[in-house]
């Protein structure tokens, strides 16, 4: 139970706080801070969560879950850029995941970790810790191998075979050390014993940022789950190797239908997903275990999401992400803590450049001007301010080395997701706008079916979200998105 000084904080953070303010009263300061665990899957897509006990159970059903909630570029590093420091693609400038434009590198080399989530939360006072992923290529040309950047009291970071999960080198607070093939070197679970230990054996406040590598390719499991989901098979939305695709741009419209054995693949590898899903499972149990047994669990606040989605089958893509669909870009987020609803569901839009907002406000933490995301607070407590996020911008550059690819790849693009409709231009001149109310697998495209000052309207509205900044950006994206009537024929009803 709650102490009542600890009452008190939970009462002045939940109900004493602006919708947009960071910083805590005096006496919320007195009070003592939560503590704050962010646990980050990689590449996991919005999907059913209930496959996975602990997930569900403490997580799901013991906290609120966001069905609105969006990535602003469906790709890594571009993603966990947006995450740590709370700016759209544009304003952070990692571009991809590999050097020169984007990576660990880009991020490194334009002195971005100077100010982060992490430097934020260490100056309000917490014992910070980030484990697991951090940003891709880490450390990549631009630092020792030994390398720990500002703003992390504790870190546990693989410099190398991180997606092997076995056989990697963890840079533990600036010492390397190897790890083998062993059952209990499994990444997972190393990561589980750290961050046990860092939440129960050092001060409060703290703020965990721990990020697992699963379920990414290629998806290894630890081996006491290797015998998982043998029959399970990936779902078949309308959407699964999509039937018409002529309306779609080039880099779609030009995909073949899947074979067999292409089916069967997607089938292998969705249960190898799940089974690698299964480690990350323990490891959330195994942590909320320690909290409760260290009495913590009553002042922590536990946030579980992704980088980005996964495509298994969809629109006629076999694998990945970097599409604007919502298979790429939606994500879960589920939170658990002190006056947050069990079993809520949130359907006011959300987006990862509020992520960090929502710890510093949590935190008392001081956000620095450049940041352009919201706190998610008031959605947390039932709240939705007025005016609210309308839209998450989508940006996404073609990687230089691409134009390899044995499929027409995919070309840069720009885009908005609102809570209705989704809107892409691509920098081949092509869009593609879905009404995602009156078709929930987005397989009709209403881009040539509109007219053109719909189409303008959009465009309109995109340009202010490109060339937004700092706090631009909150008021960019509550402005209402247009609105038109489906054209004749179409699936669904009607527009917005």
């Amino acid at each position: 139970m709650l102490n009542g000084v600890r009452k008190l904080l939970c009462l002045l953070l939940l109900f004493g706080l602006g919708a947009s303010g960071v910083a805590v009263s005096s006496a919320a300061q007195a009070a003592g801070q939560p503590n704050i665990v962010f646990i980050l899957a990689d590449d996991l897509e919005s999907g059913d969560l209930q496959k996975f006990p602990n997930i569900w159970n403490q997580l799901v059903r013991g906290g609120s879950s966001f069905d609105h909630f969006f990535v602003t570029n469906s790709w890594c590093c571009p993603s966990r850029s947006s995450i740590l420091r709370s700016q759209y693609v544009h304003s952070h400038g990692v571009l991809t995941n590999t050097a020169p434009e984007g990576g660990f590198t880009k991020f490194h080399n334009s002195d971005l970790e100077r100010s982060t989530v992490g430097t934020w939360m260490q100056a309000a006072g917490y014992r910070t810790g980030l484990m697991g992923k951090y940003l891709n290529h880490y450390p990549g040309g631009a630092a020792e191998p030994t390398y720990v950047p500002p703003g992390w009291n504790e870190w546990d970071v693989p410099v190398r075979n991180l997606y092997k999960e076995f056989d990697y080198t963890l840079n533990e607070n600036g010492v390397l050390k190897d790890y083998g093939s062993a059952p209990e070197d499994y990444l997972a679970d190393v990561l589980s014993q750290k961050a046990n230990a860092f939440v129960s054996q050092g001060t409060d406040p703290f703020f965990l940022y721990l990020a697992p590598i699963a379920p990414h390719n290629p998806a290894n499991c630890a081996p006491r789950h290797r015998e998982a989901f043998l029959d399970a098979t990936a779902p078949r939305p309308p959407s699964f190797d999509q039937e018409d695709v002529s309306a779609e741009p080039r880099w779609l419209s030009s995909r073949e239908r899947f074979s067999e054995k292409k089916i069967a693949a997607i089938d292998e590898r969705y249960r190898r997903r799940l089974r690698a899903m299964l480690g990350v499972d323990d490891m959330v149990g195994a942590l909320i275990e320690t909290l409760r047994a260290s009495g913590k669990l009553d002042n922590t606040y536990i946030f579980f999401g992704s980088d980005n989605g996964f495509h298994l089958g969809q629109h006629r893509l076999a694998q990945g992400k970097t599409t604007p669909f919502d298979e790429s870009i939606k994500v879960p987020l589920v939170a658990r803590g002190p006056g947050i609803q069990a079993g809520g569901v949130i359907s006011a839009m959300g987006a990862n450049v509020d992520l960090a907002p929502t710890f510093a406000q949590l935190g008392g933490a001081q956000l620095p001007s450049f940041a352009e995301g919201r706190s998610l607070l008031p959605l947390l407590r039932g709240q939705t301010p007025s005016p609210w996020r309308q839209n998450v911008l989508m940006e996404f550059n073609r990687p230089l080395d691409q134009s390899s690819a044995r499929q027409t790849p995919v070309p840069a693009y720009q885009g908005m997701r609102t809570a209705q409709h989704t809107f892409v231009r691509y920098a081949t001149g092509e869009y593609q706008l879905y009404d995602n109310a009156a078709d929930p697998y987005q397989l009709h495209n209403l881009a040539a079916r509109v007219s053109p000052e719909v189409i303008s309207e959009f465009n309109r509205q995109l340009d202010a979200l490109v060339a937004c900044s700092g706090a631009t950006c909150r008021s960019a994206d509550s402005v209402p998105p247009p609105s038109f009537a489906n054209p004749a024929g179409s699936s669904g009803a009607g527009g917005s």
